[in-house]
């Protein structure tokens, strides 16, 4: 599943768990749930595609995993604009735009 871009996302959800651990706990119900629901969600539905029979079936997994993945580029912005990462999100967000090329390059071969 190298190709598809598991890995990367896995990787994602990773960072994003223990980004948000230093989020405010009053947080902990909103954003930060949310928040990490959306990462965990990429690699998750990489996982349950690959799972189906079909191409067809695999692809609608591939096209929520980037839905998942533009929800939590949101969501992380939206928590810069609160300041709650304590430290530099570079990596993070790099890592995202790879994922996204990665799925966007994945869902058109199945296409």
């Amino acid at each position: 599943m190298r190709k598809l871009g598991r890995a990367e996302a896995d990787e994602l959800a990773l960072k994003i768990y223990k980004l948000t651990e230093t989020f405010p706990k009053e947080e902990l119900f909103g954003l930060t749930s949310q928040l990490r629901r959306a990462a965990l969600s990429i690699p998750t539905n990489i996982v349950e595609g690959y799972g189906r029979k079909s191409k067809r079936e695999f692809a609608q997994f591939i096209n929520i995993a980037l839905g998942s993945l533009a929800e939590t580029e949101y969501l992380l912005d939206f928590s810069k604009r609160l300041n709650y990462p304590k430290h530099d999100i570079s990596e993070i967000e790099k890592l995202i735009e790879e994922v996204g090329k990665l799925l966007w390059s994945f869902y058109r071969s199945l296409r």
